[in-house]
Order: C-alpha cells, then sequence, then structure tokens
C-alpha cells in the first residue's frame, strides 16, 4: 500500500471514528441511559486507537491530577482560562480515556484542552498529548482494590514529569509525595495549597526516611542519594485565609465553594492560568471566584420543605475535608456510602475518618454499605439511624436545612433521586 493510500485510510478510520462517536453519544442521551460522557469516547477509540493524538494535536494542553480536587480545580481553571481562550474539557468528570476523547470531541472547535486526568492514567495521556502544563495537587491512600500503593503512582508520574522536561509543572510544595514528584524538573511553579491530610506522608518516598514538621516547613532526615536535602520548596503563590499571595502581590479571592481545601484548588488553577499561559490575574481570579458547583457536588437541592446540601468524599482526605464543611447547625445530615467498584470495595479506611464530632445532629445512616456505617458511628458513639435509601434517609430528617455526605455513587444515585422528585413537584 502506497503512503498516499495509508493516509487515506487512516482519514477515514479518523472520520468514521468522529461519526460513530456522536451517534452513540446522542442516542445513550435520547434514551435517557447516560450523559454521554464515556460512550463516545469508547467506541471512537475502539474504532481509532490514535484518535486522542489527532484530536488534541496542535492544541495547547494543560492536565490535572491528584486524589482530591480534580473536578474543582479543573472546573476553576477551564473558567479561568476561558477569560482568554476558548477552551474544551470534561466538566463532567469522565477522567479516563473514554471521557477525554469524548471532551475532545465535543470541543473540537476549542484552541484549548483543560483535561482532568485520573493518576493511573497520566502516563499514557501525556505521552498522547504532550501536555504544555501538569497541575499536581496531593496524594492521599485511595481505593486500594483499584489504584494500588501511593508511593507506586509517585514513582510513575515522577517518570513522566522526568519524560516531559519542557512541560511546566503546577505543584503543591505543602504535599509530600507530589513535592517528590516534582523536585527536580526546573520548570516548575511552586505553590503553597495547604495539606489538611497528612497521614500518607510521613516519610520521604524517596528514601524511606522521616519526615519532619514545624509549622508549614518540612524536611526529611535523610538526605537524598545525591546528598541532597529533601525540604519543602519556597513557594511562589501562597493561599491565605483572606486570599493568595503571587509574584503580583496580595490578591483577595472570595470563592462561593467552601472549605480551605477549595481556595488552595483555586489558587493552584490560577497559577495554572497566569504562569503557563498568561492569562491576566484579575480576570483568572474573577473567573474562579464564579464557580459555584461542580457537576451538582457543593449545590443545594430544594424538595418541598427541605433545602439539601450536598457534598461528595472518596478517601479519608476528603472524607476528612468534607466534614469539616458541614454546618453543624443543620437540621439533618445523611452520610451514605456504598461499595461498588468505583467506590472501591473495601471500606475499611471508615475507621480512619473521624466521626466524632456531631453532638446535637440527626444523623443517618445510609446507602448499600450503611450498615458498614453505622458500626463505625456506634463506636464513634454517634447516635443514629440506619436508613439504606438515601432518598428516604433525607425525608426522614425533620424540615429545613439536611446536610448529605456521599461517596461516588451513592452521590450519583442520590442525585438522581432528588432530581426525578423535584420533577414530580
Amino acid at each position: 500500500m502506497s503512503s498516499r493510500d495509508s493516509g487515506v485510510l487512516r482519514r477515514l478510520r479518523s472520520t468514521a471514528a468522529t461519526t460513530a462517536a456522536r451517534l452513540a453519544t446522542t442516542a445513550s442521551r435520547l434514551s435517557g441511559r447516560g450523559a454521554g460522557g464515556m460512550i463516545g469516547g469508547l467506541v471512537a477509540n475502539a474504532i481509532d486507537p490514535t484518535i486522542m493524538e489527532k484530536l488534541g494535536r496542535g492544541r495547547p494542553t494543560v492536565l490535572v491530577t491528584g486524589t482530591n480536587g480534580k473536578s474543582t480545580t479543573t472546573r476553576m481553571l477551564a473558567a479561568a482560562m476561558r477569560s482568554k481562550y476558548a477552551v474544551a474539557t470534561n466538566d463532567g468528570g469522565d477522567n479516563m480515556d473514554a471521557g477525554l476523547i469524548s471532551a475532545l470531541l465535543a470541543g473540537k472547535d476549542a484552541t484549548h484542552l483543560v483535561l482532568e486526568v485520573d493518576e493511573l492514567h497520566v502516563p499514557a495521556v501525556a505521552d498522547r498529548l504532550n501536555p504544555e502544563a501538569l497541575v499536581l495537587l496531593n496524594l492521599t491512600r485511595d481505593q486500594l482494590d483499584r489504584v494500588g500503593e501511593i508511593n507506586k503512582i509517585e514513582r510513575a508520574l515522577r517518570e513522566t514529569v522526568d519524560s516531559h522536561p519542557d512541560m511546566l509543572v503546577i505543584a503543591n510544595c505543602d504535599d509530600v509525595l507530589m513535592t517528590s514528584v516534582a523536585f527536580d524538573t526546573p520548570n516548575v511553579v511552586w505553590v503553597a495549597a495547604g495539606a489538611g491530610w497528612i497521614g500518607d506522608s510521613v516519610s520521604c518516598p524517596r528514601t524511606g526516611g522521616h519526615v519532619v514538621r514545624d509549622g508549614d516547613d518540612w524536611w526529611a532526615v535523610k538526605p537524598l542519594p545525591d546528598g541532597r536535602v529533601f525540604r519543602r520548596p519556597t513557594p511562589t503563590w501562597t493561599v491565605t485565609d483572606d486570599g493568595l499571595v503571587s509574584p503580583h502581590g496580595r490578591s483577595a479571592l472570595n470563592l462561593k465553594l467552601p472549605g480551605r481545601a477549595n481556595r488552595g484548588n483555586a489558587t493552584q488553577a490560577i497559577a495554572a492560568a497566569v504562569e503557563g499561559f498568561h492569562v491576566p490575574l484579575d480576570a483568572a481570579i474573577s473567573a474562579t471566584e464564579g464557580v459555584d458547583n461542580v457537576a451538582g457536588r457543593y449545590s443545594t437541592v430544594r424538595l418541598g420543605d427541605r433545602d439539601i446540601h450536598l457534598l461528595l468524599a472518596k478517601n479519608p482526605a476528603g472524607w476528612q475535608e468534607a466534614l469539616s464543611m458541614i454546618d453543624r447547625s443543620a437540621d439533618g445530615l445523611v452520610i451514605a456510602v456504598n461499595g461498588q467498584v468505583a467506590d472501591g470495595e473495601d471500606l475499611s479506611w471508615l475507621w480512619d475518618v473521624r466521626f466524632e464530632d456531631f453532638e446535637g445532629l440527626e444523623v443517618k445512616a445510609s446507602g448499600e454499605r450503611g450498615t458498614d456505617l453505622a458500626v463505625r458511628l456506634t463506636y464513634a458513639d454517634i447516635t443514629h439511624e440506619l436508613l439504606p435509601d438515601p432518598l428516604q434517609a433525607v425525608l426522614a430528617c425533620p424540615p429545613g436545612r439536611i446536610e448529605v455526605l456521599a461517596n461516588y455513587t451513592a452521590f450519583r444515585d442520590l442525585k438522581r433521586a432528588l432530581s426525578k422528585e423535584t420533577e414530580r413537584g
């Protein structure tokens, strides 16, 4: 076959992949089976395994990864980038190959790409898209039955950074593991974004030496093989209680999203937009401040005489942060836990989360694994009622403001159930 015929065949394959993907996405939405965030990408990749590279070619790309905060940071960064560019992004949170391809297909006319990527998929995606920038948020223990040990992920991300020396890295210097990932690259912007959970970074991932903490500073007692001290780098961007500090000075930051972790997410998003893509600081801050929910997370749903505030958490670090956002003056609290593949089937992490400070709140334990949760709450001495159906648990709470904290599939299913209930009036 001639090179000309080969080129024609490749173009035909790409056209077929794109057409089939659009048909599959439309069919998924019309049938009510889903939002189409995955199926189009699955179909396109099956027909043309090089479709991601083709769709991304020539478009500056920034990847966002970490255990917690990917979706929020991606939404904020996309908003900031849109103040200057046309942006395609996977704002539904579909962060593996199929979801990324679907986002590229949906945003085929965009000039820039802002993509949330699952930690395990970053190496392959970076090789396929050759990103301009990579945002490193945090690394903590997640779903062990899917993700495995975090030191293995740290090594894979470190190799990715090493193999893309021209890529700008925006890294959280308060996170020991992400600091290790970016420690050797000269092309790095250090952000003091905070680290509320430090239980998974008590030792240096490179030497195993103990990590000592003194206020904001930290260092490993054992030097690296080349003699260097592994220590917290000096940040050029820092999140504060009322704003952020950058090379441009102090700036106010008034987010609609709650929690200090989201202030850290916002600071890394703004730093990436400003340092990597020359978005004006004021425009980046303003756009970030406008984000009020992320795929329904942090949103409030009105159902009859109840205002239901929805929070999502997926691992010990995320749960501890989300628990700090709960309004202790609410009229009820529903905690819903499933144990499906997407959640992680091993729920032993429940014992790492501090549930001990909900005295005075009417608490409902719910979800497919509500019994596991109920046992944990019992040992935490939290009075509660076990109601497996999260919607029924919400309706069993008194009228008023109801706080809901759920893991991935429990959150997804409850959101669908609430949508159906509100449609019924």
